[in-house]
């Protein structure tokens, strides 16, 4: 009983077993991503029109982002405490979206609705913050890999909800609203009391590099599978079982990474207990050399594993022990005489740990700011109105596009993170270099949707969700490197500010306003055209509110957006080199030693 009860507890302890329940709540954090499916619903059950839709998906933007109340409640109240005031908001917010728009209940003015949606979607902020600080604590020299898998199953929330949606066989379109209200809710209230800081540093394994092998496996596998089922679904009429059997395959991929903290449970390396008590033994030697132990447990632990050779994991059991223990004890001397010294200046330097405030006087982080405001603002902008994007090419389902510009914003996210990560590790380059690439694809994408092609929907959907996810795997894991660990949820809550700046700029006013107008002079065309009976009748529709509804046809309705939106990109891919080269001696410290 005493070995089971010993077991269960390095289970619920475990990092790995943290960061796969932190991937099951991001996979419910993407619900955002889902606008461009239910704005469609939205806009017909109300009689909104384009700017009106595009007010609404700002205010989803600023809910999805704002997100310093979530920062802060992470810090003041448990994890589990903050996710549940998410679940709240998120309930609240979308359940009564569902209300109004199936007239269960009487509309709300717009400003209201705006409020509704901002107060649902700000609860992904609780949920994001709480999975990416406890993970990026939990293994802090992974943020690369980590902050790219938990941000993509945030991007490929929408393909998962969409294929249950598929399961349901609802019969309105507005039951995707209320299994957004729902859904996530019934998740997270299962998985809270597992999102923590777990003291995941001192549980470093030889095996790690395979588990994160095997994540990604998983994700690649998951990301192709929900492919050829949506593409499956589109072109083939399938009966309900069928569907069923294929949402029953995806919650079993969904699982599958559960079998690593089951693995390091029962078949546990002798590494980590050793290590840490051998680290104890050289703690006792030197307790008065340091004012606050467990900083400096933290700092050698660190030390270590930047100095340690690669070879030393492949050597036996003892053997491993006695080098580390060799290198822990020169370590413990070496900062006894100041050579590892904990950082007590007056003013931080690059990659020592920032507060809010010093990080906004600094350049750098302002080029991250004013680059992700212009790359992932526009990628939002095409996101939100993919509904109406995909209408105006004469597509009738705009759910396949919506499913896969998630899974391309999955994999961007899982790509971003992974290469980067060499980007930085092998080579000891500046990590925004990844973000200049990621620039340069989405503005190949935008030229795409601005040409209206053949075949535009599915690369531009490609390529902005490729290179719109690589922002969020890249840019959390640079601030981290930049400005330090200690304030990561007040400074990466600040940097999503981004999305919804440049969504009210690019979306609210250009997007919409060039929409209507186009909307506006093909009405007009039509109503040339007709003769003097249908223009009476034209005339009676526009007077019961025809107006409000007006939609616009071809690709003239976002070529000169997705042009403007190009440019841009481009400008921020500029941004990016430029921080690229500010940085190349902040990467050269924190990277190179490592790497030789």
């Amino acid at each position: 009983m005493r070995r089971f009860q010993e077991g269960f507890s390095n289970f619920i302890n475990n990092r790995w077993l943290v960061f796969v329940a932190a991937m099951w709540v991001q996979s419910c954090a993407g619900i955002g991503y889902l606008f461009g499916s239910i704005s469609p619903v939205i806009k017909s059950s109300l009689h909104y029109n384009q700017r009106e839709i595009a007010r609404l998906g700002v205010a989803k933007d600023l809910g999805d982002s704002i997100g310093f109340l979530a920062a802060s409640l992470c810090e003041i109240l448990p994890i589990w405490g903050a996710l549940l005031v998410g679940v709240m908001q998120n309930f609240i917010g979308y359940g009564w979206v569902w209300l109004i728009v199936t007239r269960r209940v009487p509309p709300l003015p717009l400003w209201a609705m705006c409020i509704l949606i901002f107060i649902g979607t700000n609860g992904e902020t609780y949920f994001n913050t709480a999975a990416l600080v406890s993970c990026v604590q939990n293994f802090p020299k992974s943020r690369g890999p980590i902050v790219g898998i938990l941000k993509g199953f945030a991007g490929l929330g929408g393909a998962i909800l969409t294929q249950i949606y598929a399961m349901l066989n609802a019969p309105d379109h507005a039951a995707l609203i209320f299994m957004v209200a729902v859904g996530p809710s019934m998740v997270i209230i299962g998985l809270m009391f597992i999102i923590r800081p777990v003291g995941g540093h001192k549980q470093v394994r030889p095996s790690d590099n395979s588990s994160f092998t095997f994540i990604y496996s998983i994700c690649l596998l998951l990301a192709a599978y929900l492919m050829g089922v949506m593409l499956v679904e589109d072109l083939v009429d399938l009966n309900h079982i069928i569907i069923m059997l294929f949402t029953v395959i995806l919650f079993v991929l969904l699982l599958v990474p559960i079998v690593i903290p089951l693995m390091l449970t029962f078949n546990s390396d002798p590494r980590s207990p050793a290590e840490e008590g051998l680290l104890s033994e050289s703690q006792k030697h030197e307790p008065s050399k340091f004012g606050k132990s467990t900083d400096v447990n933290e700092i050698i632990l660190s030390e270590v594993e930047d100095e340690k050779p690669r070879e030393v994991d492949l050597l036996p059991a003892l053997e491993r022990q006695k080098r580390i223990a060799q290198l822990q004890t020169k370590l413990f001397q070496a900062a006894a005489e100041g050579a590892v010294r904990v950082k007590r200046r007056k003013g931080p330097h690059r990659g020592e740990d920032f507060t809010l405030k010093q990080a906004l006087i600094k350049a750098d982080f302002w080029l991250i700011f004013v680059s992700l405001l212009l790359g992932s603002g526009s990628g939002l902008t095409v996101i939100d109105n993919l509904g109406q994007m995909s209408q105006s090419l004469g597509y009738d389902n705009t759910h396949i596009f919506v499913s896969m510009i998630s899974i391309w914003n999955f994999l961007g996210r899982i790509g971003g993170g992974y290469f980067s990560e060499i980007v930085v590790r092998d080579y000891a380059y500046p990590r925004p270099v990844a973000m200049a690439v990621a620039q340069v694809v989405m503005a190949i994408g935008h030229f795409f949707f601005a040409m209206g092609w053949p075949g535009a929907m599915h690369v531009g959907t490609l390529l902005i969700g490729l290179g719109y996810g690589a922002h969020w795997a890249i840019v959390p894991a640079a601030a981290s490197e930049l400005f330090g660990l200690k304030n990561f949820g007040a400074l990466y809550n600040f940097l999503t500010m981004a999305n919804p700046a440049g969504s009210l700029v690019f979306s609210g006013l250009i997007a919409s306003t060039i929409y209507d107008r186009e909307a506006e002079k093909q009405s007009h065309l039509h109503q040339n055209q007709q003769n003097s009976a249908s223009m009476l009748v034209g005339m009676f529709d526009s007077a019961l509110g025809g107006e409000e509804t007006l939609k616009c046809e071809g690709a003239i309705c976002f070529f000169l957006t997705s042009l403007i939106m190009s440019g841009l990109c481009i400008i921020a891919f500029g941004l990016s080199l430029l921080l690229v080269h500010r940085t190349k001696i902040v990467y050269t410290n924190l990277y190179g030693r490592a790497r030789t």
